[in-house]
C-alpha cells in the first residue's frame, strides 16, 4: 500500500495536466511488455480517479443530487447557488458537474490505453508475469466499467469511448443507455475473469467486479427499459445479481470491522471490510477531502464543512435506531472550535440536534465520515483513503436481493450488519416482503450515507419511489421551514438526471 501511494505521488506530478482528450500516460506499445511499466500504467489509471475532478467533485455532485444533503459551499445560506440548484434536485450546468464528467472520462481514456496495449493470457496461466498482465488488464476493464456505471446512472445517454482517440474520433455522439449498460456488463465480466490479486494490497480483486455486476443487475431488475438488447427482458436479474454477490460472500475474503467508526479513520485503511478503496497520499496532494468535508473550524485550519445532512434524514436514523453507534460516526452536531485563526476559537459550536433549529446555519448536522479526525491537522491535503465498495454494502445488497427472491436468506445478511452496531433485527423478522423492501432501502441510507451511492439508491426503484419515500416526506416534514430547509423538486425531468455539461455540448458537434 505504501508503494502504491508513492507511485500515485509520481503519477499525479507527471500527469496532473491531463484532460478528457489527453494522450494517456504511456503510449509506446513496447512499454506494455515490461511488468514494472504495466504497474505504473495501472497506477496512472487509479491516479486519475483520485484527482479533484474525479474524487472531490464527483462526491460533491453525487451526494448533492441525492436529496439528502445541503451545502455551505458558495455561501452559508439556504439560497447559495448549489442549494438552489443541484442540492434542491433542480440541476443546471455547473462547474462541479463538468469537472466530474471530465475526471471520469480521463480515467476512461487511461483505461482504454491499457486495454488496447496489454496482452492477456489464458486464465489458468501460472507464469507470474502473465498473471500480472491479466490482473492489470482486468483492473483497467473494471475501472472503465465503474466509470461508465457512475456516469450513466446520473446522465443517461452519454458518449461511449472504448478506443484510443484519433483525429477522426475525438468527438463522439451520445450512445443510448442500453448500449452503455451492455458495455458496462461486458467490461465487468472480463474484469472478473482477469483480475487475480497479483498486484497485491491496495488494489481491488475480482470480487470488486462481481459486486459491480451485482449492482448493475439490481438496477436492471427494477428498470426493464434499461435492459440491453442482447439480454432478454424476461431474465431474472435478481437471480443474476444474487449469483454475483453470493460469490463474493462465499469467498470469505471480507468481514465487517468490529468498530463502524474506524472505517473512516487513517488508522484503518484497507481493512478487512474494504472491497474497493482509493489510495490517498498527503504528500501526493491528491486529496482535499478533509479540507472540503471536515466541519468548519473542527481542526486547526483548512476546513470548509461542505456537506450537511438534512435534519429529517438524521431524525429518521435516530428515531429508527436510538443509540445506534453509527450516529456518532456519521453526523457531528457539537464540537470545540479548534481553529486559532477564527474569531470563535475555543468556543463550542452547536448545530442540530445539539441545538434548536432557528435558521439554516444551525439547522442541520455535518456529515462526519470524511472529516480529518486529527484536530491538529493543518494541511490542505490529507492521507485518508476513500472507500468505494465495502462488505457491509454487499450484505445489504444480499438482503435486498434475497427478499425479492424470497429465498429465506434475507435475515442472515441484515442481521450481520445490525449486529455490528448492537442493533436488533426484530423489525425485519416480522416484515412482509413490501415492508422489508422499504426498510432495507432506508438501511442503505443509515449504513452508507455520503459514500457515493445515495443518489442511485434513491432513484433505482424509479421516480415515484424516490418522490414518495424521500422527496415528499422531506418537503412536508413537520419541522420544515423555508428559512432553514431546501424545497426539493418534484419534477421528474429535473429529479432523475443531470444535464450534459455545457463544456461537452459546446465542443462536441455530434451532440445537439
Amino acid at each position: 500500500m505504501k508503494n502504491l501511494k508513492i507511485l500515485i505521488l509520481f503519477l499525479c506530478t507527471v500527469f496532473s495536466s491531463c484532460d478528457l482528450d489527453e494522450d494517456p500516460p504511456i503510449l509506446d506499445e513496447g512499454v506494455y511488455d515490461d511488468p514494472r511499466a504495466v504497474i505504473s500504467a495501472l497506477d496512472g489509471i487509479y491516479a486519475a480517479l483520485t484527482t479533484y475532478n474525479a474524487q472531490e467533485r464527483r462526491l460533491f455532485v453525487i451526494n448533492g443530487f441525492s436529496g439528502l444533503f445541503n451545502t455551505r459551499k458558495q455561501g452559508n445560506n439556504i439560497n447559495n447557488p448549489n442549494n438552489t440548484n443541484l442540492f434542491s434536485l433542480k440541476p443546471n450546468n455547473d462547474s462541479d458537474t463538468a469537472g466530474m464528467w471530465a475526471g471520469l472520462y480521463t480515467a476512461i481514456a487511461r483505461a482504454n490505453t491499457a486495454i488496447a496495449n496489454i496482452e492477456t493470457y489464458e486464465e489458468s496461466t501460472a507464469i507470474p508475469d502473465e498473471r500480472l498482465f491479466n490482473d492489470v488488464a482486468g483492473q483497467a476493464y473494471f475501472v472503465r466499467s465503474w466509470c461508465y456505471f457512475s456516469l450513466v446512472r446520473v446522465f443517461g445517454d452519454i458518449p461511449l469511448l472504448t478506443d484510443l482517440p484519433t483525429s477522426e474520433n475525438f468527438m463522439n455522439e451520445l450512445t443510448e443507455v442500453k448500449e452503455i449498460y451492455k458495455q458496462i456488463i461486458s467490461d465487468a465480466q472480463i474484469a472478473s475473469n482477469l483480475m487475480n490479486g497479483t498486484t497485491g494490497l491496495g488494489y481491488p480483486k475480482s470480487f470488486a467486479a462481481k459486486m459491480l455486476l451485482s449492482k448493475v443487475y439490481m438496477t436492471l431488475a427494477t428498470n426493464p427499459e434499461l435492459v440491453p438488447d442482447n439480454l432478454s427482458s424476461t431474465s431474472n436479474f435478481w437471480e443474476l445479481a444474487y449469483n454475483e454477490a453470493i460469490n463474493v460472500y462465499e469467498s470469505q475474503n471480507y468481514v465487517l470491522t468490529p468498530d463502524y467508526g474506524s472505517l473512516f479513520t487513517l488508522e484503518n485503511e484497507n481493512s478487512s471490510e474494504s472491497i474497493f478503496e482509493l489510495q490517498i497520499s498527503q504528500v501526493a496532494s491528491n486529496s482535499q477531502m478533509g479540507r472540503n468535508y471536515t466541519p468548519n473550524n473542527y481542526k486547526v485550519s483548512q476546513n470548509f464543512g461542505w456537506f450537511k445532512v438534512h435534519a429529517d434524514i438524521y431524525d429518521q436514523h435516530a428515531s429508527e435506531y436510538p443509540g445506534d453507534s453509527r450516529l456518532d460516526a456519521t453526523y457531528l452536531s457539537e464540537y470545540i472550535n479548534n481553529n486559532p485563526n477564527s474569531g470563535g476559537f475555543g468556543n463550542t459550536i452547536k448545530v442540530y440536534p445539539s441545538r434548536n433549529r432557528t435558521n439554516y446555519s444551525n439547522g442541520h448536522p455535518f456529515l462526519f465520515k470524511y472529516a480529518v479526525k486529527d484536530i491538529t491537522h493543518s494541511n490542505q491535503y490529507d492521507d485518508k483513503n476513500v472507500i468505494i465498495y465495502r462488505y457491509a454494502e454487499l450484505l445489504l445488497m444480499l438482503a435486498e436481493i434475497s427478499n425479492e427472491l424470497q429465498n429465506g436468506e434475507q435475515l442472515i445478511y441484515i442481521t450481520e450488519v445490525l449486529n455490528r452496531s448492537g442493533l436488533s433485527n426484530s423489525a425485519y423478522m416480522t416484515a412482509d416482503q413490501s415492508t422489508f423492501r422499504d426498510k432495507i432501502m432506508k438501511e442503505y441510507r443509515f449504513e452508507l450515507i455520503g459514500e457515493g451511492e445515495d443518489a442511485h439508491h434513491n432513484r433505482r426503484r424509479g421516480f415515484n419511489y424516490f418522490l414518495n419515500k424521500t422527496i415528499i416526506p422531506h418537503n412536508t416534514t413537520p419541522n420544515f421551514g423555508t428559512n432553514r430547509d431546501l424545497t426539493l423538486s418534484e419534477d421528474e425531468i429535473q429529479v432523475m438526471s443531470l444535464p450534459i455539461p455545457l463544456i461537452e455540448l459546446n465542443t462536441n458537434d455530434l451532440i445537439d
